[in-house]
């Protein structure tokens, strides 16, 4: 367990218009103009699994698809999540390889999240870009929001809910066309306590690439 509570933001697009390299460079410095102090880099990796089926009998048998996420701070962890009866899994990172060897599941999405980390007083901010594994192509923006002294969801929601307010408005004075957005996935869903863990990071990884993947089909269907 990790005694830290975090919160998955993602950008949210105003309609007709895109994420672009400027919308990140403004957000890295909003988070330097309150007095964020850059500490390095960071990265995490999110992979979309399908099923390789040897015939189609197999089709009930097997999960329909299922997300791996890697995280910073667990290096030697890998966490799975099986979206439709919603379950989540923490496993060591070789368990990666050895499913690659059975070729029961093949990688169809991978994506990297990675940009810089900062400190704040009791808060922790990382901000980055979410782009394919072999592309430079900006498909989102991400920030982390990690408020260090509380692990418990309740006592803590009162002051990390304060600290994205105030950092709402000071994104908001620099008039960019879109917003940071927050959905907070039912955690009891996937079976996670109040106490805060890699695996509640993980269930809201997942979210948030489902609201990207979301984002990006309307925006398809309008253009």
């Amino acid at each position: 367990m990790l005694d830290v509570w975090l919160k998955v933001l993602h950008w949210q697009p105003n309609a007709g218009t895109t994420v672009n390299t400027q919308i990140l460079n403004e957000v890295s410095q909003c988070v330097e103009s309150i007095n964020g102090v850059k500490e390095g880099r960071w990265k995490a990796t999110l992979t979309y699994y399908k099923p390789m089926l040897r015939d189609q009998s197999q089709a009930t048998e097997l999960p329909r698809d299922f997300l791996g996420i890697s995280l910073p701070e667990q290096p030697n962890k890998h966490y799975f999540i099986i979206r439709g009866p919603r379950i989540v899994l923490e496993a060591d990172s070789s368990f990666q390889t050895i499913m690659e060897k059975l070729q029961s599941y093949k990688s169809r999405v991978a994506l990297y999240f990675e940009g810089f980390q900062y400190q704040l007083g009791d808060f922790q901010l990382r901000v980055g870009k979410v782009t394919p594994t072999h592309s430079d192509n900006l498909r989102g923006i991400i920030m982390e929001v990690e408020y260090l002294p509380l692990s418990s969801l309740e006592k803590s929601r009162q002051v990390m809910e304060e600290f994205v307010d105030i950092w709402q408005e000071a994104i908001s004075k620099r008039s960019l066309p879109g917003h940071f957005m927050h959905i907070e996935p039912s955690f009891v869903e996937y079976g996670l306590s109040d106490h805060y863990s890699s695996q509640h990071t993980a269930v809201q990884y997942a979210t948030v690439m489902a609201q990207l993947i979301a984002t990006q089909s309307v925006q398809a269907a309008r253009n």
